[in-house]
């Protein structure tokens, strides 16, 4: 129990980085470069992702023993990749459908995806109760 609760909050630390990342791109694509706010959120979703595997593999999770770090991050991807559909679907939704500034949303989505993503990582990638770095 106290190995989940370390790593509940080390990947809330990743999260909240991740979080910057993404938000603060989202933002700067929609005000300063006109993406329209979907685009701009997939964007800086991708972005975010790339730093969250690395964070998230060096101190998050310890990498399940016999499995290659190529199908690591294929099974990372396909997870994000499902994370990235629930996150532009909920943009989308509140955005389009319910006529919520893009800014708020994203929040929602955030909390959303992050269930997602501390959930299937911890099922298909982490190796238990091996030590992340």
């Amino acid at each position: 129990m106290q190995r989940l609760i370390q790593q509940i909050m080390k990947f809330g630390i990743v999260g909240v980085l991740a979080f910057v990342i993404d938000y603060g791109l989202m933002v700067a694509l929609t005000e300063l470069v006109g993406l329209a706010p979907v685009a701009s959120a997939t964007v800086s979703f991708i972005v975010s992702v790339v730093f969250n595997y690395v964070a998230s593999m060096r101190f998050v999770f310890s990498h399940k023993e016999g499995m290659s770090k190529q199908r690591e991050f294929v099974i990372f991807v396909v997870l994000s990749v499902i994370g990235l559909l629930i996150n532009d679907g909920l943009m989308w939704a509140g955005t389009e459908l319910v006529a919520i500034d893009y800014r708020i949303v994203k929040i929602g989505a955030t909390a959303v995806v992050m269930v997602w993503n501390f959930v299937t990582r911890k099922l298909f990638l982490d190796g238990g109760e091996q030590q992340a770095s």
